[in-house]
């Protein structure tokens, strides 16, 4: 398997031990991981940090060049606010571990000129299946479903 799809997935399973949802992420620029992350939207109590923003947060100001040099990978096909910032920066190449529990905004992205290339791993749809099962009150909450704490 891809090193870099491996570095998103470990960052999904500390987004899970820390009792968060298991989706992660890396940035990676020239063949090396410039920024990783997880969804820490439970840790943090926050409404945004989805594991590619978590991502993205933690590689730092950038300039244009960089991001549009880089390759996101994500174990999870983004959703519409992390895609949005994957078109805001110029992020050409996004790489998903699977879309089958959920499915971003993934036309519209390729209708944009992103590349993205979808790995179907079943270590990333095991994590998520058995993460929903478990816990579909906080997905639901986390996609801005009915269900969530917001009614």
């Amino acid at each position: 398997m891809d090193p870099f799809l491996e570095a998103a997935i470990e960052e999904a399973r500390q987004g899970l031990a820390e009792g968060g949802i298991p989706i992660g992420s890396v940035l990676v620029l020239d063949g090396a991981i410039i920024g990783r992350g997880h969804n820490r939207r439970v840790q943090k109590g926050s409404a945004i940090l989805h594991a590619e923003m978590d991502c993205l947060e933690n590689a730092g100001r950038l300039p244009a060049r960089d991001y549009r040099r880089s390759v996101l990978y994500s174990t999870l096909s983004p959703c519409d606010m992390c895609s949005g910032t994957v078109l805001l920066y110029g992020i050409p190449r996004v790489v998903i571990g699977e879309n089958v529990t959920f499915r971003g905004p993934e036309d519209y992205v390729r209708s944009r000129g992103v590349e993205l290339e979808i790995v179907d791993s079943a270590d990333c749809r095991r994590l998520m299946e058995q993460f929903i099962a478990s816990r579909p009150e906080l997905w639901n909450e986390d996609i801005g479903e009915e269900g969530g704490v917001r009614k």
